[in-house]
């Protein structure tokens, strides 16, 4: 009775077997190539960013790091040993020229004015009181009434205070300029640092640290460094009064102008650089010294293609763009010449006038189907499938 049950089974799994097979060979589909085509779904649209590669006028300019250095910076420090009794300025303000900066104690040199000053009234009196022994005795000796040897020595009086006064004259003067360096004035108009020095502190001659630092803030330099084959384009761009130079400060969207005031007269020879010189107005004290900025010289404008640099792709083999090509992408070797600003100078690949993709590269072969769109807003397609 087990052996039967255990035959019907496997008679049953047969049969199921056997259906299954038959309603695989006879499916009304298999086959048919062309209802499993239908059925498949579209190729998807790839939306993109379009823009336009356009032939205009464009600068040719030259980027470079530079540094802002001052025109004029000067150290004070005390030209006479004393102490300093005032000090005139706030840390870190503008001063103009002619400023009193610091007051230092003179008062020794005043009382040695004073003395001196007696000295040249005295020996001026004695000198006149000499000059009328010598016009007395020039008239006794024309009538020898007395012996030339008395007139002889009151001509060498007259030259002893002449000389005296002389003498007093020079001390004189040397005490009133040290005098003039108990007053320290400002020699530029600039930006003051702070003092190093305070009111009570002794300073002298031989101190190595200046009392406070002046620096000119307008005009100022800003040098910078350029390939030595870009020389002769410089030169001529400054004969021809178009080297001007733009500056800009990293976090500052505001940029400062100038012109190409010097070219330094030898080239590196270790790295084939030439440091050029630009002077900058910096009225607004955008540029302050010290700072490191990117200097962008415009040497001239010329007509060339250019697109937006977002439309240039790089591969192993080199630069290209996404051309709009009716719904698809084309890829379109290109040869980038330089960046001006947000556009790419192309110098081969391009005529002008093309439709470029700038956004959605990433998903793009050649021959890949998109959705042209400018802005956001989807682009309308003529019959013939091209961008309008």
């Amino acid at each position: 009775m087990t052996t039967r049950k255990w035959l019907f089974g496997v008679a049953v799994l047969a049969l199921i077997g056997v259906a299954v097979v038959t309603r695989g060979f006879w499916t009304p589909d298999k086959g048919d190539a062309h209802a499993q085509a239908s059925r498949a779904p579209a190729a998807r649209a790839v939306p993109v960013e379009i823009g336009k590669a356009e032939r205009k006028e464009v600068p040719v300019r030259l980027d470079a790091l530079g540094t802002v250095t001052p025109i004029a910076s000067v150290a004070l420090k005390a030209r006479v040993d004393t102490a300093i009794t005032g000090v005139h300025f706030a840390d870190g303000s503008h001063v103009t020229k002619g400023d009193k900066l610091f007051t230092l104690d003179c008062r020794v040199t005043e009382a040695l004015i004073a003395v001196t000053e007696g000295n040249l009234a005295r020996d001026r009196a004695q000198l006149a009181g000499a000059q009328r022994d010598v016009q007395r005795y020039t008239d006794l000796v024309a009538k020898s009434a007395t012996p030339t040897v008395n007139l002889d020595n009151a001509k060498t009086q007259s030259d002893i205070f002449t000389a005296a006064i002389k003498s007093d004259q020079g001390t004189l003067d040397n005490l009133k300029a040290q005098r003039s360096y108990c007053d320290v004035t400002a020699p530029i108009t600039g930006l003051i640092s702070a003092a190093n020095v305070k009111v009570g502190n002794f300073v002298r001659q031989a101190d190595t640290q200046p009392m406070a630092t002046i620096i000119q803030m307008a005009p100022v330099y800003v040098s910078f460094t350029v390939p030595q084959k870009n020389l002769p384009a410089i030169r001529d761009a400054i004969a021809a009064g178009t080297a001007a130079v733009q500056v800009a400060v990293p976090g500052q969207t505001k940029r400062a102008q100038g012109k190409v005031s010097m070219i330094e007269n030898t080239v590196d020879p270790t790295t084939g650089m030439a440091t050029l010189r630009a002077t900058m107005p910096n009225t607004d004290e955008l540029l302050w010294p010290g700072t490191l900025v990117t200097a962008e010289m415009t040497l001239r404008s010329e007509e060339a293609v250019v697109v937006p640099s977002t439309a240039v792709q790089v591969s192993q083999t080199g630069t290209f763009v996404f051309l709009v090509d009716g719904d698809q992408a084309k890829v379109q070797a290109v040869k980038v010449e330089r960046q001006v600003g947000d556009l790419s100078v192309v110098t081969s690949g391009l005529q002008g006038g093309e439709t470029v993709v700038t956004d959605g590269q990433l998903q793009l072969s050649n021959g890949t189907k998109i959705s042209p769109r400018t802005g956001g807003k989807p682009v309308a397609q003529k019959d013939n499938g091209e961008a309008s």
